[in-house]
């Protein structure tokens, strides 16, 4: 029999909290199992201390077309040196879960990759990984449960004391909640010098900003606080027809701090305002003084000295301020962590039954079809267990984060100095119960009147997306259904302004909509370029080529019109071109590249699977780019 094995290293990579929340989740459920754990995030563990670890569980999620998390990107460029050698982990028992999509191409992409590779440097597998999938009826979890029941059972075989009592055993009596991870600190602010009232507007709500998103609870390490300017929407129209069934429009916007520079490809962030009746509601349910001043920080720095604390957390906010800013109370559904907190603080016995009943194992599937299937709000489930009062301390970790959201930039810097356009969807739909829910940003985007909203300051950041800027001289061939067209857009004002200055490759472009007459994006820019020598003109060697899917008895779509093309296509890759994808993440891209695969195999003769490889040495040469979406 093995000594005392110490403690179980669960380390998690998470892009949007998942995989963290499913980390901690197996943290909890080994020490309930009397099993002492230590859970990280992977950018806050050294990877060089992986060989003498005993067990380590690795969690991780799946970003982007197949990519690592960005928490996770130089854990993973360590563990692909060369000179790690193929014993590096002997002796390291190790196991994988992976959080993915099965909607897109490259389902758990990350976690097969890491598995292959801790296999490679000598480990031993405790089980076989773990796949969880958002397109489960019960999303991760479904995956989640039986395989931490495995993991218990094959710990409990390789050295019982993991497990004193079993694996099996779940100690009645232990307290299932350890206090939460942040504390609050009520500030009387006359004896801080607050002195916001001395600074402008702008200059106040950058503080405010900075300030709430220091101390959230779901902030990640990487995620910067201070936004990268503030905007001001100009205008506002539609580009679908009413009642088509889309709602898409074009935004433009200036700068009314300091420009920020931007490349075509690039992705604008957007941090949305939150409806103000939601968040007073909230407020008051949870009997919460919004003119309060608080500050907060992890509890770990409670026994620390009163200078430190001041030092490493922000100056005291408003309480209301904080919650408008950084905690999602009417939009995003809780996780199942909440719901089992809850259930601490229920004191009418039938809502704890039902909360802890959907904490279980045996109410996973009820759970999510009464939260994520509905997108139950925080506030509404609250609202449904009136009994329960539950601190702002646990309010603060479990309510999700208001997030930032993404959008692929539609304008050409050079095109539109001083100003950033983005093509957006707003998201709407009905849950199985005939409840209406919109996207929380872009029906607030959609709200706002360029003329009535002067003095509405738009907080923003800018990242590079999967889109590279392409040269001049790169011959592209754009796939951009629906709104997949927002990033093309900008890509062809640059060209055309390049084309102004000297020579240019051709661009053959694929646009698929519904509709000619109800959701034909940008119709006039398209055709204008596609006309007169322009750059999507074929006399230039390019082309514009639209599938309408709708406006025929039989579905046609832009594989369609790629294949009609088969040709031309084969041409423009034999000469270098590059390409890009951008849309819809759930069949588009699969059908796109096999779309490609089928036009190599048949204009080169070449079998299938050597149009493959050539679609992943494009890949690896960065000449086949993919962004998309859910």
């Amino acid at each position: 029999m093995e000594s005392n094995p110490g403690k179980l290293l669960i380390l998690y990579a998470t892009q949007t909290g998942n995989a963290m929340d499913a980390a901690e989740r197996i943290g909890r459920e080994a020490e309930r199992r009397g099993c002492p754990v230590a859970v990280r995030s992977v950018d806050e563990y050294d990877a060089s201390s992986l060989p003498p670890e005993g067990y380590v569980i690795f969690v991780v999620s799946t970003a982007g077309q197949g990519d690592v998390p960005d928490s996770m990107k130089a854990f993973w460029r360590f563990l692909l040196r060369r000179d790690l050698g193929s014993n590096w982990l002997e002796g390291v028992r190790y196991a994988v879960f992976g959080l993915g999509d099965s909607a897109y191409q490259k389902y758990n992409f990350a976690a097969k990759r890491l598995d292959k590779r801790i296999l490679d440097l000598g480990a031993t597998a405790i089980i076989e990984k773990g796949l969880g999938d958002d397109q489960h009826p019960s999303g991760y979890e479904g995956a989640l449960d039986p395989w931490m029941l495995s993991l218990w059972g094959m710990l409990y075989q390789i050295n019982p004391k993991f497990f004193p009592k079993g694996p099996d055993f779940s100690n009645p009596d232990a307290k299932l909640i350890d206090q939460p991870k942040f504390q609050i600190t009520y500030n009387n602010i006359e004896e801080r010098n607050y002195q916001s009232s001395t600074l402008s507007d702008l200059e106040g709500l950058e503080l405010q900003i900075e300030r709430a998103r220091s101390m959230s609870g779901g902030k990640s390490l990487r995620d910067k606080n201070k936004p990268d300017c503030f905007l001001r929407m100009i205008r506002n129209y539609p580009l679908t027809k009413p009642s088509c069934g889309k709602d898409v429009l074009h935004f433009e916007f200036e700068f009314v701090s300091s420009a920020v520079e931007y490349e075509v490809g690039d992705v604008l962030q957007v941090l949305p305002t939150q409806n103000p009746e939601a968040v007073d509601a909230f407020i008051q349910r949870c009997d919460l003084d919004p003119e309060a001043f608080i500050t907060v920080h992890p509890r770990e720095m409670e026994n620390r000295p009163l200078e430190a604390r001041m030092e490493t957390s922000e100056m005291p906010i408003k309480l209301r301020t904080f919650v408008e800013l950084t905690m999602d109370v009417a939009s995003a559904p809780p996780r199942r962590y909440f719901f089992e907190v809850m259930s601490f603080f229920a004191t009418a016995e039938h809502e704890r039954e039902r909360l802890q009943y959907f904490a279980s194992s045996e109410g996973r599937d009820d759970l999510y079809k009464y939260n994520q299937k509905e997108r139950r709000t925080v506030l509404e489930v609250l609202e449904d267990f009136p009994s329960v009062k539950m601190p702002f301390e646990w309010l603060v970790q479990l309510v999700p984060p208001l997030k930032a959201r993404d959008y692929s930039i539609s304008s050409s810097p050079s095109a539109h100095p001083h100003q950033v356009h983005l093509t957006v969807g707003v998201v709407s739909w009905t849950t199985p119960y005939k409840r209406k829910r919109r996207g929380l940003c872009s029906s607030w985007l959609a709200s706002l009147d360029p003329e009535q909203s002067m003095g509405i300051y738009i907080p923003a950041w800018f990242h590079k997306g999967l889109l590279p800027p392409p040269a001049p001289t790169l011959p592209l061939i754009l796939i951009g259904p629906g709104t997949g067209c927002a990033p093309f857009h900008g890509f062809i004002e640059e060209r055309a302004i390049q084309s102004m200055e000297g020579p240019t490759a051709p661009v053959m472009f694929f646009f698929g909509c519904w509709n000619e007459e109800n959701d034909f994006l940008y119709k006039d820019f398209w055709l204008s370029h596609s006309q007169n020598g322009g750059v999507l003109s074929e006399t230039k060697g390019g082309g514009f080529y639209v599938a309408f899917s709708r406006d025929q008895p039989q579905k046609v779509y832009v594989q369609h019109k790629m294949k009609e093309q088969s040709k031309k296509i084969w041409n423009l890759l034999r000469e270098g071109a590059a390409i890009y994808v951008a849309g819809s993440a759930t069949k588009m891209p699969a059908d796109v590249m096999s779309a490609f695969e089928e036009i190599i195999s048949t204009e080169s003769g070449a079998p299938k699977d050597i149009a493959t490889r050539l679609i992943r040495s494009l890949e690896k040469a960065s000449k086949y780019h993919v962004e998309a979406w859910s």
